[in-house]
C-alpha cells in the first residue's frame, strides 16, 4: 500500500506546496484545512499532475474535529503539522489577549490535537515522520511579535518534549524553522487584511524564501533514509541574517 502524508493548513502557502512536493515523491497525500474549496483546488491540482490525492475540512483548533478526522484515516505514515499563523504586531503593553488565546490555539493546541489524535497510526506505520512546524520566532525574539513568538516557543517545545518521549520507537521528529518567507496570505493575515503593511515586511528583500523553498525542506528531511533525522532546520533567505538584520536594497 502507498505510504500516506496527511498536511495540515494544506489549502495554501507552505501547507499546499508542502502537500504537492510529498506528492510527486509518490505519496498518498491527505490535505486538511478549514477551506473546503481552496483543498479542493490543490488536490485536483495535484491528482493533474499525476499525483494522488484527498482532502478533509478540518479544523485543527476542534479536538472533537481531529479525532473524527483521524479515525477515517486507515493509516499515517508522515504527519506534517503546519497549521498556524500570527494576528497582529502590536507591542506586548498593547496586544490583544484574544489575539493571542487565537494564535496559542492555532499554533499549540492544534499541533497538540493533532499529534495526539495521529501518533498511534504514525507509529503503527513502523517507520513513521513528524514534521513540526515552527519559526525563527520560536528561537528568537523580537518586537511586536510578542503573541506569535510565545505560540511558536510552544511548538518549538512540543517537537523537543516529543523527540525525547518516543526516544526507541520507529518514530522521526522534524521541527522545520522557517524565518522570511512570503506567501499570499501570511503577513496579509498578520496585518488583518491590510496590503500596503503586508508588502513593508518584503520592501526592499529581492529574495524572500518562498513557500516552495520550505515545501522542498520539508520534502528533503522526510525522505531522507530512517535512520536520519533533521531534529532542526532553521531556513532564512540570503538576505536575512537575523530576526531584525535584514538587506534591503534601496
Amino acid at each position: 500500500m502507498k505510504r500516506t502524508a496527511v498536511v495540515t493548513g494544506a489549502s495554501s502557502g507552505i501547507g499546499a506546496a508542502t502537500a504537492r512536493g510529498l506528492a510527486a515523491c509518490g505519496y498518498h497525500v491527505v490535505l486538511a484545512a478549514r477551506r473546503r474549496d481552496r483543498l479542493a483546488a490543490v488536490a485536483a491540482q495535484i491528482a493533474a499532475d499525476g499525483g494522488a490525492a484527498e482532502f478533509r475540512q478540518l479544523d485543527v483548533t476542534s479536538r472533537p474535529m481531529v479525532d473524527a478526522f483521524a479515525a477515517t484515516l486507515a493509516r499515517c505514515d508522515v504527519l506534517v503539522c503546519n497549521a498556524g499563523g500570527a494576528i497582529g504586531a502590536e507591542p506586548v503593553a498593547q496586544s490583544s489577549p484574544e489575539d493571542w488565546l487565537d494564535m496559542y490555539q492555532a499554533n499549540v493546541l492544534g499541533t497538540l490535537h493533532t499529534v495526539q489524535a495521529l501518533l498511534p497510526k504514525v507509529v503503527e506505520s513502523g517507520d513513521g515522520t513528524i514534521v513540526l512546524m515552527s519559526s525563527t520566532a520560536g528561537l528568537t525574539a523580537y518586537e511586536g511579535g510578542g503573541g506569535y513568538i510565545a505560540a511558536k516557543h510552544g511548538t518549538h517545545a512540543i517537537a523537543g518534549t516529543l523527540r525525547l518521549e518516543l526516544c526507541g520507537e520507529p518514530v522521526r521528529v522534524i521541527e522545520i524553522a522557517p524565518g522570511m518567507v512570503r506567501t499570499e496570505e501570511f503577513a496579509l493575515n498578520r496585518y488583518r487584511g491590510d496590503a500596503e503593511k503586508a508588502a513593508a515586511v518584503y520592501a526592499g528583500v529581492a529574495q524572500p524564501l518562498t513557500a516552495a523553498d520550505v515545501a522542498d525542506a520539508v520534502v528533503w528531511a522526510v525522505t531522507r533514509p530512517s535512520h536520519f533525522n533533521v531534529d532542526l532546520m532553521v531556513l532564512r533567505p540570503r538576505a536575512q541574517a537575523a530576526q531584525h538584520k535584514v538587506h534591503r536594497e534601496p
